[in-house]
């Protein structure tokens, strides 16, 4: 459980960071963030693909750690 919980941070801060590098380029933020749209089209896909490793770790891990079935 504790991995499964570790990848979900991992996915929840990286998020943030997009969504933070977003606003500042929309204006509404006053720090951090991308130059241009296109620096921010990069971190989407690489966020988008380390998501999707990661819920596939979860996956993995939990029918790997589950109970047995009888």
């Amino acid at each position: 459980m504790a991995i499964a919980g570790a990848f979900g941070f991992i996915i929840a801060l990286l998020w943030k960071d997009i969504i933070i590098g977003i606003m500042k380029l929309a204006g509404i933020w006053a720090e951090g963030g991308y130059k241009d749209w296109g620096a921010a089209a990069i971190g989407i896909i690489t966020v988008i693909i380390i998501t999707i490793v990661c819920v596939l770790g979860i996956i993995y891990i939990s029918k790997w750690g589950g109970v047995e079935k009888s």
